[in-house]
Formats: structure tokens, sequence, C-alpha cells
């Protein structure tokens, strides 16, 4: 299996040179970082379950279940400190999910060791009951913070607003805001579901998951899309207007980053924002580092599965 680059520097390297290759401490370079914190993620992967035919124009050859797992495991042998996440949309695309609806995408999610997963608007595509029918498949969470299911079959703590992962003693708060339904989904498929303004949402929970819980680092898993040119919310406005977040894992616009992009929040801070296509054609991998006063720096890349 080809990689393309495997880690690129970003603009928030901070105190860190460029570390290139897959042998990331292997290079003779001693940092002064104590923990190092690897996020992988994907999004839109659309129950692409093998990889593309070698006739395929655009994507001979590109993704594919298997191939991604084998990549994970590889990545995680290098550091066990793994968090593995999706930024939703992982149902509807091809027959598969006609055939099984959503079952295979969530036993092979959770074969593969996903953390946490956040819903798009495709997910609903099998209806309230059908997301419920298939949620006892997934061993992993599902998170979202601005869909209020109180009036609905999901209620009951299905779906989590936030949690909490502790990886090497570094806190880890995960929350996820979705793209209003209305006018995208058909009413009957979502129901009650009532739609909060993600970017309050997203201030009120990065403050309380920073502050409160004392996370060392805040992820925002969005199905927003990246960039419009309108006024309607993408993750670029969502990472300028808030204060304390350190990474949105972004959906639903399908937009292939090479890495991450870097904003400037509401403090004039860094935050980086990533999205790697569509189809399980790329991984995307983000490397934190945390020194003894807890400073962080970060590179990250977009990996060709």
């Amino acid at each position: 299996m080809k990689r393309r680059t495997f880690i690129q520097k970003t603009a928030a390297a901070g105190f860190l040179t460029s570390i290139a290759g897959a042998g990331v401490l292997s290079t003779g370079f001693k940092p002064s970082f104590k923990k190092h914190i690897t996020i992988l993620h994907t999004n839109d992967v659309h129950s692409h379950i093998e990889p593309f035919s070698p006739q395929n124009a655009r994507n001979p050859n590109a993704g594919g279940v298997a191939k991604r797992y084998t990549l994970i495991q590889k990545i995680r042998k290098e550091n066990p400190n793994v968090l593995l996440l999706d930024a939703g949309d992982m149902f509807q695309g091809t027959p598969y999910f006609n055939f099984y609806g959503g079952e295979l995408e969530f036993k092979l999610m959770s074969k593969m060791g996903y953390d946490a997963a956040t819903l798009g608007n495709h997910d609903f595509d099998n209806g309230l009951d059908g997301l419920l029918a298939q949620i006892p498949n997934a061993k992993f969470s599902f998170i979202n913070s601005n869909y209020d299911f109180s009036n609905t079959i999901l209620d009951g703590g299905y779906i989590k607003p936030y949690e909490i992962f502790i990886k090497d003693g570094v806190k880890i708060g995960v929350f996820g805001v979705g793209i209003e339904l209305e006018g995208l989904v058909n009413k009957k498929m979502y129901r009650e579901t009532q739609y909060n303004d993600p970017i309050m949402v997203a201030q009120d929970l990065s403050h309380q998951l920073k502050n409160e819980e004392q996370c060392d680092l805040v992820i925002c898993l969005s199905h927003l899309g990246y960039r419009y040119k309108s006024g309607k919310i993408d993750d670029l406005k969502l990472a300028k207007r808030t204060e304390n977040i350190d990474l949105i894992i972004g959906g639903h616009s399908h937009t292939f980053l090479d890495k991450p992009t870097v904003v400037r929040n509401a403090k004039d801070k860094n935050v980086l924002v990533n999205q790697v296509g569509w189809a399980g054609i790329n991984l995307g991998r983000i490397d934190f580092y945390l020194d003894d006063q807890k400073n962080i720096s970060s590179e990250g890349a977009s990996i060709l599965v």
C-alpha cells in the first residue's frame, strides 16, 4: 500500500521543527514534549466498503475498508495513543447501505476501532427508526451536541452531547455539531429532532470542556461543511467565532485538504480545521505534542488509502 506524504508541517507547528516520514521518533530528534497523541479521522465515507476499481478514472484502487484498517493498525503500532473519529455521513452511497441498512458500516467501523462519530444528514436516510435499529451494531459512541432528540425515539442517551477520552494521561474532550436538517432531509426522517445554533452550542460546550472539565485538547466533530460564500455557518466561521476548540474535524462538503487549515479564533489562538474528502479515499492524521506545561503543538496530513 502506497501512501502520500505521511506527516506534513503545518503553520501550527509551534516550537517543533518539521518531521517527515513514518518514524517520528526514530530520526535522532530529541523533542521536549512528553506526550504524543495521534488523531485519525474520516468523513463522508458513504458506505464505500470496497476500494474504487482499477478502471475508475479519478480514484483507481483508492479507498476500501481493508486497506484503511491496515493503515490504522500500522499507525497504532507506532503510537498506541490514537483516537479514531468520524465526522458523519457514514450511510448512503453504495448498495451495501441499501441492502444492510447501515449494519455493515457500523460493524466494520467497530472492527477498525473507531472511538466516536457524529451524525451527518445522510445518517437519517432510513429515518430515526432505521438509525436506532443499527446503533447496537456500533461499539463506539455517537456524539452530537446541537440536535435535540428529547422528543424522539433517540432520547435516552443513544446520542451523547460530548465524551471525554484519556490517552496517556491527556484529557481529550470531543463534541459534535450537525447541519440544519430542515430543507435538506425529509421531515419524516428526523421527525421532532430540534436544531440548535451550532456556534452557540460549540462556544458553550468547548468552554465547559476546556475550563470546567479541564480537558487538555478539545475536538469538534462537525458536519457543517468547510466553507460557504454565503452567511451559512461553516467550519471556518465556527473556528473564528469560538474560543476553546483545538481541532475541528469536518464533513459534509467533501473537501479534500492536503493538510489542516489554521484559523485564528476569537481569542487570536490557532485552531486546526481538517477534512479529507469522501468515500474513504483518504485518512486524516493530526499529531498533537504536549510538553511539561501542556503547551501544544501539532502537525497534520491527509494520507491516501
